[in-house]
């Protein structure tokens, strides 16, 4: 494990403590956890934002493969 040492604003750490009395988890095992959950938030929206700019370079050619699917289709 690695140690870490932050600066919390006096309200969330507050909030925090408060949280923590109610819950009876240990601060650490609380801010491990609040870390891993928004690391995983953070994973899901640049995962999101990757597909959709993969998207939008795609979308022109999906476009033009479509339309030649449809003229085939009339064709037949």
């Amino acid at each position: 494990m690695k140690n870490l040492s932050l600066k919390l604003e006096d309200t969330i750490f507050q909030e925090t403590e408060d949280i923590l009395a109610k819950v009876h988890k240990n601060r650490n095992r609380y801010i491990n956890e609040a870390l891993e959950f928004y690391n995983k938030l953070q994973k899901r929206r640049l995962l999101a934002k990757q597909i959709d700019q993969e998207s939008k370079l795609v979308a022109g050619e999906s476009l033009s493969i479509l339309t030649e699917f449809e003229a085939l289709e009339d064709e037949g």
